[in-house]
């Protein structure tokens, strides 16, 4: 997601809230514990929230305003919330990034956060795809990120071709 705001000065990047300590690395986000998160989602906080990966993750109610000034935001989500997220952005356009497993574990693997089960757990979630009800652009992300970050933008952006 990075990359792909960095290419296009027209989309901005969501910060999520997780419950995962801030130092755990990756993307930018904001950690919390899930006493805190518990106290966010009950004020009206998240936009969408879900549990996923024994975590849970919240997009920040301020995505709203963002929407309203005409920004594009880029968020990461999971399979669960789609249909959710249908509901409450009728303009989503989501982008189903998908890599071949053997790319997907070292992937994982490399970001150190998971160990050898827990990377199996998601390689075999990983493989039962977008619920039928979401009308997703998919994009194999097994190659090189200039070409994802190109074929995802052109999706947006179709004038970009």
């Amino acid at each position: 997601m990075q990359s792909m705001a960095g290419a296009d000065p027209r989309l901005g990047l969501v910060r999520r809230v997780i419950t995962r300590p801030s130092t755990a690395g990756g993307e930018a986000f904001d950690g919390v514990d899930m006493a805190r998160f518990a106290a966010m989602r009950d004020a009206g906080d998240f936009a969408l929230w879900w549990a996923a990966h024994g975590l849970h993750y919240g997009i920040p109610a301020g995505v709203d305003a963002d929407l309203a000034a005409g920004h594009d935001m880029l968020a990461n989500l999971s399979r669960g919330v789609l249909d959710a997220a249908q509901v409450r952005f009728p303009s989503l356009v989501i982008i189903a990034l998908t890599a071949k497993p053997d790319v997907l574990a070292s992937r994982l693997a490399g970001r150190g956060r998971e160990d050898a089960a827990d990377i199996a757990r998601r390689l075999e979630r990983a493989g039962s795809g977008i619920p039928d009800s979401i009308n997703a652009v998919v994009i194999d992300n097994s190659g090189a990120l200039d070409t994802t970050v190109d074929t995802a933008l052109s999706a947006l952006y179709p004038e970009r071709v």
